[in-house]
C-alpha cells in the first residue's frame, strides 16, 4: 500500500492559491475527470489507483493546512500493517523554490511549513518522502524573489496563481507523476538523483 498526499486548504476562495499547490498538482497528475470520494471517517477526499501493480491511495486532507496530519494519521491507522511511513509521499508548496521547480527529500524537518509540521507531529515521524513544488517568482538567472516579511509571505501564498503560472505547474505535474511512479517502483534514491 502506498499513499500520496496533496496539501491545500478547503474552500472555493483557496482553489487556485499558491498554498494549494499540492492539491493542484494532484489534479494535474490524475486528471480533472477523477471522481474524488469523501471519507466517512475523516476529513479527506480520496481516490484509489495502482502503480506498478501495487495499490495507491491519493488523498486531499479537507481540514485547513495546519491540521493536515489528522487525515494522514487516519489513513495510516486504517491500513496499519500495509502502510509504512516510508511509503507516504507528501506534495506541497515551497516558497524557497522557484516556480516550475520541484525537489524530492526524505526524513527532513518541516522547514516551517505548517501542513508538514502537522503530519510530522501526528505520525511522530519524519521518515516520509516530500515533493516540494516551487512557487516563488525568480529572475531570468533563476534567483528567487521571495516577498519580505511575514505578512507579505502570507499574502503571496494565499494569492492566486496567474494563468501562465498554472500552465507552468501543469507541465511540472507530468514530472511529479513520473517521480512518484519512480519512487514507488525503483526507490526514492533513484528519483532524487534524477529529478533533484
Amino acid at each position: 500500500m502506498k499513499l500520496v498526499v496533496g496539501l491545500g486548504n478547503p474552500g472555493k476562495e483557496y482553489e487556485n492559491t499558491r498554498h494549494n499547490a499540492g492539491w493542484i498538482v494532484l489534479d494535474f497528475i490524475l486528471g480533472k475527470k477523477v471522481e474524488w470520494k469523501e471519507s466517512n471517517g475523516s476529513k479527506l477526499l480520496y481516490y484509489k489507483d495502482s502503480i506498478g501493480g501495487k495499490p495507491v491511495e491519493y488523498i486531499k486532507p479537507t481540514t485547513f493546512m495546519n491540521n493536515s496530519g489528522v487525515a494522514v494519521l487516519y489513513v495510516k491507522d486504517k491500513h496499519k500493517s500495509d502502510l509504512k511511513d516510508k511509503d507516504i509521499v507528501v506534495i506541497y508548496d515551497d516558497i524557497d523554490l522557484p516556480l516550475g521547480k520541484m525537489k524530492i527529500s526524505f526524513d527532513k524537518s518541516s522547514g516551517g511549513h505548517n501542513g508538514l509540521e502537522s503530519i510530522i507531529k501526528k505520525l511522530k515521524s519524519k521518515e516520509f518522502v516530500r515533493i516540494r513544488i516551487g512557487t516563488a517568482p525568480a529572475t531570468p538567472s533563476g534567483k528567487i524573489r521571495k516577498p519580505a516579511g511575514e505578512k507579505a509571505v502570507l499574502n503571496f501564498l494565499l494569492g492566486e496563481f496567474k494563468k501562465s503560472e498554472l500552465e507552468t505547474i501543469k507541465k511540472l505535474g507530468k514530472k511529479v507523476a513520473e517521480a512518484v511512479e519512480m519512487i514507488f517502483t525503483e526507490g526514492k534514491e533513484k528519483a532524487m538523483s534524477l529529478y533533484n
